[in-house]
């Protein structure tokens, strides 16, 4: 009798265990399947079209060379959030395909993209097609970065695809104090033909804090995209379709991918005006390079070790915490810097400058 109490006893504990897991599971992935619907996808063909709300926007970046040309746009939000990033690259001899695959290829990243210390996949709804991951990512002089991140992708006509990614929270993923947690991650791409040519082209729009001093992420974004657009496409040219047979999140990508809703096809299809939309711009900060810039073609001189010296002192200045001593040495070392640099004709063009928050993931 013992034994067989013993037994029933053991017998309810695992079913009510059980229970308990396949609710939290299902709890779990109701969560998750309600993080990206298709009403955010048709809000996002919208801002794909220029649809802002007469937000401002002002010019980037413009440069281009014979394989690859690449745009922004900037504007600081109404609501007083993170800068919203709207761009183009267009890459001419690829299929939009092999861009879908190159871009939420993980594995392939992780080669290429050096600030890509790891990537993990947390969890995957084949329902909604939705998928958690979770990103380190290292920046010089900063503390890494952890982006736990959800994202899903739709098909549309004639090959054209659509991506969300936004983020989130996961039980797989607890906060660490050795990273910084990216609190706002929004950002959303359309892959398409460019029609009449060999060429694809990706437009994004991307909104992101990082944590990090605004004057700082605007200067780097600003000197430092053009170098990795063509490290990407230099990436992209070598990417083969072994990569994609090897990838494992190339083969989540091809069983979770979704079609476009039907009421949305037809809005989506009217979106041929990419950046030169209704957009509202003020200014231009535009730098042409059409005369051909080659990938790693970049060569270190006096003035960029200046300016490199700069920002490596306003990170110290706005995100560290050093002594009072350091931070009047530095000051007076940044000053002096400056100066000479105004008095040799060397000081580059500043940027218009914002606030706070800023973030990357253009590409």
């Amino acid at each position: 009798m013992a034994i067989a109490g013993l037994f029933e006893g053991f017998w309810s504990w695992g079913v009510a265990t059980a229970f308990v897991f396949l609710f939290l599971l299902s709890w779990q992935i109701l969560r998750i399947s309600n993080i990206i619907t298709d009403d955010d996808l048709r809000d996002l063909i919208r801002n794909l079209k220029g649809e802002f709300n007469g937000e401002t926007w002002e010019d980037s970046v413009e440069k281009k060379n014979d394989l690859v040309s690449y745009s922004a746009k900037s504007c600081k939000p109404k609501d007083g959030g993170p800068p919203k990033y709207l761009s183009t690259t267009r890459f001419e001899k690829c299929s939009t395909e092999l861009l879908r695959d190159f871009y939420m290829d993980n594995e392939y990243r992780k080669q290429w993209d050096k600030t890509v210390i790891s990537h993990n996949q947390l969890q995957v709804d084949e329902t909604s097609g939705i998928e958690v991951g979770r990103t380190i990512k290292k920046f010089p002089l900063l503390t890494p970065r952890e982006y736990v991140l959800a994202w899903r992708v739709w098909e549309g006509n004639d090959k054209t695809f659509y991506c969300l990614v936004k983020e989130c929270e996961h039980r797989m993923a607890p906060r660490q104090k050795k990273y910084v947690r990216v609190q706002k991650y929004r950002s959303g791409w359309r892959i398409r033909k460019v029609p009449g040519t060999a060429a694809c082209e990706i437009t994004m729009v991307h909104q992101e804090d990082a944590g990090m001093n605004l004057e700082v992420a605007k200067l780097a974004f600003s000197k430092g995209i053009w170098n990795y657009v063509c490290k990407m496409n230099h990436a992209l040219r070598e990417y083969s379709s072994h990569n994609r047979i090897k990838s494992a999140s190339v083969a989540s990508l091809l069983k979770l991918i979704q079609k476009v809703p039907t009421e949305w096809e037809a809005e989506a299809e009217s979106t041929s005006e990419g950046l030169s939309g209704s957009l509202v711009v003020r200014q231009s900060i535009r730098v042409d390079a059409s005369s051909g810039d080659e990938p790693f073609s970049w060569k270190p001189s006096k003035k960029w070790a200046k300016r490199l010296l700069v920002v490596g002192g306003l990170v110290c200045l706005s995100r560290g915490r050093p002594s009072l001593g350091t931070q009047l040495a530095m000051a007076c070392l940044l000053k002096k810097i400056m100066k000479q640099s105004s008095t040799s004709g060397q000081v580059p063009p500043t940027p218009v400058l914002r606030s706070r928050g800023e973030g990357r993931r253009h590409g």
